[in-house]
């Protein structure tokens, strides 16, 4: 699989970024929540909540902080009633956008979300009117230069537990996985000593779209800034070829 060194280009550009590192903590926050209110505060009896602790060990955030966030969802301050809702539509020349969002008032998160998108020129479709040009992956981002082990190896480490497939690209290698198996291999590449720079469960484009003119490009940078600044967004995935 490869081709697909643009994610580690994305990656790396919200590395960059202290707004969207400082916000991951928020969004894992309301999916421990969420996790806890339907299955209970115990990860080894809730198959949900024990991915979103896998999820907040993969984005370092300290143990001492999920502990905190299982505790306060199963106590009193976890009567705050969140939802998931996702919202499919269209960025400029037909780019693909999914937006996932966890919130506590959906009429909010509607009328926030569709003025994103008219704001970049784009509109919100129906339900499963772009999901189906996605595939949902676990992928695991490592970076080249940081890891000590030759590509054969890692590839095969990641295979033999659980992985997919595996890319090597110029600045990083590329592990892909189920979704049920992205935990699994993420903890068996960091008891190997392999840190990613990024590992998750995300939606990978079957096809990219390229954009050329510039004030497309504005408006769907403009569409895809508004929803990542939204406290209620969890999620943003696009097929533009950046």
């Amino acid at each position: 699989m490869s081709g697909h060194s643009k994610f580690a280009n994305i990656k790396h550009k919200k590395e960059k970024n202290d707004a969207a590192k400082g916000k991951i903590f928020t969004i894992i926050g309301r999916e421990i929540a969420v996790a806890v209110k339907e299955g209970g505060p115990d990860p080894a009896n809730n198959f949900k909540l024990a991915q979103v602790i896998a999820k907040a060990k993969a984005n370092n955030m300290p143990n001492d902080t999920i502990d905190r966030g299982i505790k306060k969802a199963a106590g009193e301050g976890g009567n705050v009633d969140y939802k998931y809702v996702t919202y499919e539509g269209y960025g400029p020349n037909g780019v693909a956008i999914i937006v996932d969002a966890l919130t506590d008032n959906t009429n909010r998160t509607a009328a926030n979300v569709r003025s994103a998108f008219t704001k970049g020129n784009g509109s919100i479709g129906t339900q499963g009117c772009v999901s189906f040009m996605f595939d949902k992956k676990g992928l695991i981002i490592i970076d080249r230069e940081e890891c000590s082990m030759s590509a054969d190896d890692l590839m095969m480490m990641a295979l033999d537990a659980g992985a997919e497939d595996f890319s090597e690209e110029e600045d990083s290698y590329e592990v892909y996985t189920d979704p049920d198996q992205w935990s699994a291999v993420d903890e068996a590449l960091k008891e190997a000593g392999v840190t990613p720079i990024s590992s998750e469960v995300t939606m990978i484009p079957q096809t990219w779209v390229e954009l050329t003119d510039e004030g497309a490009i504005k408006s769907l940078q403009r569409t895809l800034d508004l929803l990542e600044e939204d406290d209620d967004v969890q999620a943003v995935y696009h097929n533009w070829d950046e």
